[in-house]
């Protein structure tokens, strides 16, 4: 690997009906291009593409332009596609070549992309001078880094957001709980519950797909206003949540925590990836993952929340999404989109954001 640059980007969502994906053009996609350019490979380190919020052909052809903007300046050289949760459908076609030879799910695999294959082939064509190809639910970047989207942190988390409650019934319908013991195990229990999400988008309306995908949204929001007393703030944060929250530790499902702010989430989310990282990556120097849209660790950070009980180190990606229910316009918020993450010979990973000036 010596001299080879590799940038690692996730979380652009691009796509997405409420507007908030910042790389679908003007600036910003420049600025990511711009910042890509120079390497020898690019990881799209899951949920590149909102497959959740409209009919496949049409949430592909949304992100058409920024996949060709990035196949432009990659030409010769490797692009990696990991799907997320919201781009699962992405490898799909793999996971049931996997299931239909009766092999489980590895903790890391990657293989090429033809342009007649599926979702991911549409994407290749569009970049016809790039090596495409795709990895789940991770790869091995170098002997001592491991990188995956980190959806599987859902399972763990202990911020009743929608997609961990679902996670923790999906656990108690498969029989696995919260104790997977490897990628296949995570799969049979997440995996049910990403193809429900994607087949949903190809007939719902999108005004029902967008109330949908905005309610977590529009809780933290309220939970988490400008601090100026207000009886919705009251209600929901005294009253509502930790009733709801007593009730879903009550049947078993927790345990999760009523507090909703992003110093929680991103506690919580580091304590989740630490439990995946040491179930897919034992013992791996670098783990890197995206999902919580928060990059790290930040100089202001505490190292030692970002490292594992085996003592691996965790990197997160950040977003390309402007968070509104974290954010409103302040440039120095750790939820600024626009990170990208980059590995240049064996030096530990960097992070930079390069929206923010």
């Amino acid at each position: 690997m010596t001299g080879m640059r590799t940038a690692v980007v996730s979380d652009l969502h691009v796509g997405g009906l409420a507007g908030a994906d910042v790389a679908r053009g003007g600036r910003p996609l420049d600025a990511l291009v711009e910042a890509v350019a120079g390497a020898d490979r690019l990881v799209l380190l899951g949920d590149a593409v909102e497959l959740r919020e409209r009919p496949l052909a049409e949430g592909l052809e949304v992100a058409r332009p920024m996949f060709e903007a990035l196949g432009s300046v990659m030409r010769d050289r490797r692009v990696v596609i990991v799907p997320g949760n919201h781009d699962h459908a992405l490898a799909e076609p793999w996971l049931t070549r996997q299931r239909l030879a009766g092999k489980p799910l590895p903790s890391e695999a990657e293989w090429p992309v033809a342009p007649g294959d599926g979702a991911a082939g549409r994407i290749a064509s569009w970049m016809p001078d790039v090596e495409v190809t795709l990895a789940y639910p991770g790869l091995e970047l170098r002997p001592d880094v491991y990188a995956t989207h980190g959806h599987y942190l859902d399972l763990h988390l202990t911020v009743p957001r929608f997609e961990s409650i679902a996670a923790a019934v999906m656990g108690r319908i498969t029989g696995l709980g919260k104790e997977p013991a490897s990628a296949a195990d995570y799969e049979t229990i997440l995996g049910p519950m990403y193809s429900f999400y994607s087949g949903l988008a190809q007939g719902a309306s999108a005004s029902s797909l967008a109330t949908g995908n905005s309610l977590s949204r529009k809780v933290w929001r309220r939970a988490n206003s400008d601090g100026r007393p207000s009886v919705g703030r009251f209600l929901l944060g005294r009253v509502t949540i930790p009733s709801a929250v007593g009730a879903l530790n009550g049947l078993g499902l927790g345990p999760f925590s009523p507090t909703l702010t992003g110093e929680e989430l991103r506690r919580s989310g580091l304590l989740a990836m630490a439990r995946v990282a040491d179930t897919l990556a034992p013992g791996t120097e670098h783990v890197i993952f995206g999902h919580t849209h928060r990059p790290g660790p930040l100089p202001s950070d505490e190292l030692a929340e970002w490292t594992t009980l085996s003592g691996s180190r965790l990197w997160n990606t950040g977003s390309w999404l402007h968070e509104s229910a974290l954010i409103r316009t302040d440039r120095h918020s750790p939820y600024w989109p626009g990170t990208v993450l980059t590995l240049v010979d064996e030096d530990p990973p960097r992070i930079q954001n390069v929206l923010s000036g």
